[in-house]
């Protein structure tokens, strides 16, 4: 899949995305619009039940009044006796003694013809004390209709009920009446909140689908990169073997054995070099945590640099690199496999090596720390862009360099080494800058 195609893909996407988001957010709009205008009008609807009722129960409770009034022969003006505290409160003046039986007699009856049908808490108040004498909790339903509540401390009311104490008003409460029964801002709110979890889930996983489509697509670059360097690789030894045997098969060489031996030894050597890179491909592409075994010594990091520098010396010695050593580390004695450990820091030095434009110098520098050393590599080689530090420990990644194979190798030293490093308990970063050289820095525990 090229970047083209997935270009292609992301903006279809975040196209469809945009589109479902812009039919949700229309969609929901006018949902909330009309839930607004439902919302009004119930509001509309409650203000008016709520007016309805309270004229029903000042109606009601000035019944109960003049019926009360008028048992005892009194003509008195009731106007502004009948007061409302609350929505749900109301209070009644009156100048008689009055019976709490026959009360919630006058009461339950009134309130019964004017289809009040809820549950409602009296009181007979004493004015000079400011307390009530006298209450009760009268429940409704339709089967019994008003009935005294049995959780009531006071209990029923008896008309036998001795009564000699002297009220000024009474008071009625409906506990079941609110005037603000209607949470707006919660219904609102609902749908946005429904939308924000959709939209959440739809843009996670948008994401999670780019991510693992570039990820296959880097996984791509690097199987066709590996492939690339592995043809080129291994077509060098296979055109040496093939000049090599067509010059044996068209020459006579009864005369010369010396230049039939040279063919021979071409094709022998060549063989052995093809043989040794596959092989060496073939075990490292298999190498992982599970199958690295470690033959675990003392091991001295300070004598081996030594001599991984003498043999680079000799090696390098018509090139003019040079390997400077930094030994400060003064406890330089490991538990490691010598071999492995030997072959990561070749890796390295030879990685320094090859990826250089100028003189190689290449600079090892040792410390140590609590829990063990740390070896610091550094060179002055081409560097490493930042966007790509983080892959080039991956299995068969090399920093892409298109159609040129100036740098041999199949990618899979740095795969090895960080493999290496972490069996033996360690880690292993780095820090690079492009033109400015690459720095590694390797971290061992001492057991």
């Amino acid at each position: 899949m090229n970047r083209k195609t997935i270009n292609s893909l992301i903006f279809l996407g975040a196209l469809s995305i945009m589109s479902i988001l812009f039919v949700q957010f229309y969609w929901i709009k006018k949902t909330v619009a009309t839930q607004e205008k439902n919302l009004a009008i119930q509001e509309k609807e409650d203000s008016l039940n709520l007016k309805q009722f309270s004229e029903q129960v000042h109606v009601a409770l000035r019944n109960v009044l003049q019926e009360i009034s008028t048992s005892i022969s009194d003509s008195s003006d009731l106007y502004g006796a009948v007061k409302q505290i609350q929505t749900n409160s109301f209070t009644v003046d009156i100048h008689e003694d009055l019976h709490p039986y026959y009360l919630e007699t006058l009461l339950k009856r009134e309130f019964y013809s004017h289809n009040i049908n809820q549950d409602f808490l009296y009181g007979i108040y004493d004015c000079f004390s400011d307390s009530v004498i006298f209450g009760n909790l009268i429940r409704f339903s339709k089967e019994s209709l008003y009935e005294p509540s049995k959780e009531s401390s006071i209990g029923l009311t008896s008309p036998k009920m001795i009564w000699k104490k002297d009220g000024h008003y009474f008071t009625v409460y409906f506990p079941n009446i609110n005037g603000n029964s209607i949470e707006v801002s919660e219904e609102l709110g609902s749908p946005w909140i429904f939308m924000g979890v959709i939209v959440s889930l739809v843009v996670m996983f948008f994401a999670f689908a780019i991510h693992v489509i570039l990820k296959e697509k880097r996984l791509s670059e690097v199987k066709t990169d590996f492939i690339n360097n592995m043809t080129h690789e291994l077509k060098t030894p296979i055109a040496t073997i093939a000049l090599s045997s067509d010059m044996l098969i068209k020459g006579d060489f009864s005369q010369d054995q010396d230049r039939l031996k040279r063919y021979a030894s071409i094709i022998y050597k060549e063989n052995k070099r093809l043989e040794n890179q596959v092989e060496r491909v073939l075990n490292v592409a298999k190498l992982n945590k599970d199958t690295l075994t470690l033959k675990k010594e003392e091991l001295d990091i300070h004598s081996l640099l030594i001599d991984i520098r003498e043999n680079f010396e000799i090696n390098h010695s018509e090139t003019g690199a040079h390997l400077i050593l930094n030994l400060n580390a003064e406890r330089h004695l490991i538990q490691a496999d010598m071999l492995h450990i030997n072959n990561v820091l070749t890796n390295l030095i030879d990685n320094a090596t090859k990826y250089c434009d100028a003189t190689p110098i290449i600079e090892i520098t040792t410390k140590n720390d609590k829990k063990g050393m740390t070896i610091e590599i550094s060179d002055n080689g081409i560097g490493i862009k930042k966007d790509v530090q983080k892959m080039i420990f991956d299995k068969f990644y090399r920093v892409p360099t298109g159609n040129l194979h100036n740098v041999k190798g199949f990618g899979l030293g740095l795969y090895y080494v960080k493999i290496t490093i972490e069996q033996h308990g360690g880690s292993i970063h780095l820090k690079s800058a492009v033109g400015r050289g690459t720095t590694f820095y390797i971290s061992l525990p001492y057991k």
